[in-house]
């Protein structure tokens, strides 16, 4: 998925202009949740997400969706990782 067409899917589910967020290369968050919903979509590198015991890998051009207070960890690749990623409450 390319930035226009995210912009698109946002704007249909109800969801803010993104922020872009970058993490460091070979880095990792433990359980953790947030008090919003996320759609992110990926546009540099890589991160993998784990939900209820099952792993994603999400590179440039996925995106990645997060519930609201869904526990999950993540790791990023080599590269890091840079993603837009909107907050809905």
């Amino acid at each position: 998925m390319n930035t226009e067409q995210f912009q698109l899917l946002l704007e249909r589910e109800g969801f803010p202009e993104p922020v872009e967020v970058g993490q460091v290369p070979n880095g990792q968050l433990g359980n953790h949740e947030h008090p919003f919903e996320v759609r992110a979509l990926v546009i540099q590198g890589s991160i993998d997400i784990t939900i209820h015991g099952k792993s994603g890998t999400y590179k440039t051009g996925d995106v990645f969706e997060l519930g609201f207070k869904e526990v999950h960890s993540e790791s990023y690749g080599a590269e890091g990782v840079k993603y837009l990623a909107s907050r809905k409450q």
